[in-house]
């Protein structure tokens, strides 16, 4: 089979970002994109999908991380799109609750073509660490719009938030795999209309 590789090149006045991807990986993740815990999320989403993912990233960091946890979004929507082609033979829809401490988070994913985010985390305008939290919606805001991808997270309960989010982006990888998996039972694409999108 063909390999399911994608390369993404993004720069604007705010950020330059290098991203490979490879859907087919072993969930080697090497991330550096000046905002720590982003890459920590990054690297246990590739861990956890089978992913092998690798960023490059300089965003003006200085002012806040928001251009650079969007564009991150944006590139990485655009390199699941770009590595599943045309869909031949790929379930579409994956999904996965995934427990950590505390926290239980379930991430629900269509990849029909057509981007749509329902984000139900309730959660406070906080940091961990240096990391403003209200940046994982715009985070995944930008890949739903770009991966063409509709995407549901949805919190039962938990009160760390650093557990919260590592819940969400474990899920988010597990959930992605199993849509973006191949199965021999599909011909063509996963849809009545004969196309996703």
């Amino acid at each position: 089979m063909m390999p399911r590789n994608a390369t993404i090149e993004r720069q604007t006045a705010e950020t330059r970002i290098h991203l490979a991807l490879s859907l087919d990986g072993t969930g080697r993740g090497d991330i550096a994109s000046g905002v720590a815990f982003i890459d920590h999320m990054l690297v246990l989403f590739a861990r956890h999908g089978f992913f092998d993912l690798m960023v490059r990233a300089e965003g003006d960091v200085q002012v806040d991380a928001h251009h650079t946890v969007e564009d991150l979004g944006i590139c990485l929507g655009e390199a699941v799109k770009q590595a599943l082609g045309d869909k031949q033979g790929v379930r579409r829809y994956g999904r996965c609750t995934m427990p950590m401490h505390e926290a239980l988070a379930t991430v629900d994913l269509d990849l029909s073509g057509r981007p749509h985010l329902v984000y139900g985390l309730d959660l406070p305008k906080a940091k961990v660490g240096d990391f403003d939290v209200e940046l994982m919606e715009e985070f995944f805001v930008a890949f739903c719009n770009h991966a063409g991808a509709n995407l549901h997270i949805n919190l039962a309960y938990g009160s760390n938030l650093h557990h919260i989010i590592e819940a969400v982006f474990k899920a988010f990888g597990r959930a992605l795999d199993e849509a973006a998996g191949r199965d021999e039972r599909v011909v063509g694409v996963m849809s009545s209309k004969g196309k996703l999108e």
